[in-house]
């Protein structure tokens, strides 16, 4: 087994404002997401709630333990529509090319930085993302914690903008959604 990822087990969703994200995001039935680094799978399960029967979850990260306890979870709500999978996003993915229409990275891209696997992982997102599809990043605001990681790895708005838009994106909007959190949402131009 690989070494666990730097912040396997900590999830931030309980920090966010699921109303403010939820209509962040706007409508998600019938589309094809992928939740990056899903861990346990708390926003998992609450993106299934908002996107319905007819989406279809991919929830990918390389916490096999947090990948096992989603399994179950997923098994418990009966929710066949989500696919739970270990998998290193910074090596790339099987997902189907321009198969997606949104994917959320929260609260990982800054441990991605931190690490030197970002490029990878913002490439396997570029593939997989349909043109026009959006990239939702939740990050904690560069100040200092807690919660959250030390603030000199945080990701200012500016910083993520700087490190998202190479790989062929482009930012819609930035708002908060939470205390201590903002989504930044990018558009594959």
């Amino acid at each position: 087994m690989k070494a666990m990822p730097i912040a396997a087990g900590k999830s931030s969703f309980s920090l966010v404002d699921t109303q403010r994200l939820k209509e962040a995001l706007g409508p998600l039935d019938g589309m094809v997401i992928l939740d990056a680094a899903c861990g346990a799978g708390n926003y998992t399960l609450a993106l299934a709630r908002w996107a319905g029967l007819h989406s279809r979850i991919y929830a990918v990260d390389l916490w096999e333990e947090g990948v096992f306890e989603l399994r179950q979870r997923i098994r418990d709500a009966g929710a066949s529509y989500i696919q739970a999978m270990v998998a290193d996003l910074s090596q790339g993915t099987t997902l189907a090319a321009e198969s997606v229409d949104l994917c959320l990275a929260a609260t990982v891209l800054h441990d991605l930085v931190a690490d030197g696997t970002i490029d990878g992982m913002m490439k396997a997102v570029a593939r997989t993302l349909k043109c026009e599809g959006r990239l939702a990043v939740v990050e904690f605001d560069k100040k200092p914690g807690p919660p959250g990681p030390p603030e000199a790895i945080r990701l200012s708005p500016e910083e993520l903008t700087a490190l998202v838009v190479p790989f062929g994106f482009t930012l819609d909007e930035i708002r908060p959604v939470g205390d201590s959190l903002y989504l930044a949402v990018f558009r594959r131009g």
